[in-house]
């Protein structure tokens, strides 16, 4: 089998700043143009300055000539490739008035100096086309990908005999190896006489156990569906260290890690406070992009949050009260606002951490997050995959798909699917056909 010639793009490191190491028994090239846009990118404080500080600090602490090419501890052949004036441009039909037609132009370069396979690995899908109109491969990076369409749900149903079903709520527990379940997955059994039950599959044990109390209220809020009733078990149930809840827009998700939060932190004192983020930028700019404070910076783009959070406040306290409850949350210190750019390299135990819009995130950017739990901490991730505004990822390429895909067997970690939109009949409608 040939050796494969591997070009990466600039945005393929910045996704991934380990993607050099991942294409084992080949060789990885880096145009010089690739090293000048890390060069000028290292200055952010961002996640892709981090990143592009990261690939630097890599190519650094190699030994050898990169210009020639350096071996790999996976086999692989590691080069910086310097673009040629002596080879003609002939045959390449596009200008050298960017970056990305310099990337190109060093890929068809190796291909003309006698590279038998060329492929040019980018994320983004117009260089990619580009790169087939001139003859070469292309291909997106699939390393940290997973695929969405083939998630578990988080709650499926099985039609059981009415007797077995009376049994289960007697006992408390059922074993069906016939099932394959992962670790705290729920599931509604259900039969013709209309007789029901939900459990949940404990993993450690091999059986799927009993869950009640669902549709207890929590501050004024109620679960209104199956599945917002699994995420508030979830969400209460302090073995379980990570949560994924995906879900379109006015399903639940938010409202329901808030709420949980919010008990668990301000009654039962489980957590020291609250810590609530969002993506900043769709790119990962931090948020000096923004007019004002860092305050006002953080209330603008924070502003659902703070809507859920008036919403609760509103169903708890009754009477036009929820403003003096929601400013008496705010001034308590047990609730915190920040940017995702600012969490990185923070200790946070005993903390209760909602990362919304996750889908917008990295995997790479969500492990710098994750690995930030200490002790006590309790991680949820929510979003919908199906709407990304990032230009480099797609529904298998991000932080959400991959933590379910990646943790589902792990006894620590719950996942919910939403199904059904709760905010209005209008919103329902518009979720489903626009």
């Amino acid at each position: 089998m040939a050796i494969k010639t591997f070009v990466l793009d600039t945005n393929v490191l910045l996704h991934d700043p380990d993607a050099i190491q991942k294409f084992e028994g080949n060789e990885v090239v880096m145009p010089l143009v690739v090293l000048e846009e890390l060069d000028k990118m290292k200055r952010f404080s961002d996640e892709l300055g981090k990143n592009a500080r990261q690939v630097i600090r890599f190519i650094d602490e190699t030994e050898g000539d990169l210009f020639k090419g350096i071996q790999l501890k996976n086999g692989a052949t590691f080069s910086i490739f310097v673009e040629s004036k002596s080879v003609q441009k002939e045959g390449f039909p596009l200008p050298l008035d960017s970056n990305k037609h310099r990337i190109l132009f060093a890929a068809y370069q190796l291909k003309q100096m006698g590279r038998e396979v060329v492929v040019m690995i980018s994320k983004d899908f117009v260089l990619r086309i580009k790169a087939e109109s001139i003859g070469l491969k292309a291909e997106n990076y699939e390393s940290l990908k997973e695929s969405f369409d083939n998630l578990y749900r988080g709650l499926r149903k099985v039609e059981l005999p009415k007797s077995d079903i009376d049994q289960f709520l007697v006992k408390g527990s059922i074993e069906l190896p016939n099932e394959k379940m992962v670790a705290n997955e729920y599931v509604r059994f259900h039969c013709t006489e209309k007789s029901s039950a939900m459990g949940i599959y404990n993993a450690k044990k091999g059986r799927i156990e009993q869950v009640k109390g669902l549709s207890g209220e929590i501050w004024g809020i109620k679960p209104l569906n199956e599945e917002q009733e699994c995420a508030m078990d979830m969400l209460m149930n302090d073995e379980i260290k990570l949560i994924t809840m995906i879900g379109q827009a006015g399903t639940g998700k938010t409202l329901m890690a808030l709420t949980c939060g919010l008990r668990k932190t301000f009654d039962e004192g489980v957590y020291n406070r609250i810590l609530i983020s969002r993506p900043i930028m769709p790119l990962g700019k931090d948020i000096g992009y923004l007019p004002g404070t860092k305050e006002e910076k953080m209330y603008h783009w924070m502003q659902p949050i703070y809507d859920n959070l008036e919403y609760v406040c509103e169903a708890t306290s009754g009477s036009g009260n929820g403003s003096d409850t929601k400013q008496w949350i705010m001034d308590s210190d047990k609730i915190e606002m920040e940017a995702v750019t600012f969490i990185r390299g923070r200790s946070l135990a005993h903390t209760y951490i909602i990362i919304d819009e996750a889908q917008n995130l990295t995997p790479h950017e969500v492990k710098t997050i994750v690995s930030r739990a200490g002790k006590g901490t309790k991680v949820i991730l929510t979003g919908d995959p199906t709407q990304i505004d990032n230009p480099y990822l797609d529904k298998d390429s991000n932080a959400l798909t991959y933590v379910v895909s990646r943790f589902k067997k792990e006894p620590i970690f719950g996942h919910i699917m939403f199904e059904k939109t709760e905010r209005s009949q209008l919103a329902a409608i518009a979720a489903k056909v626009l």
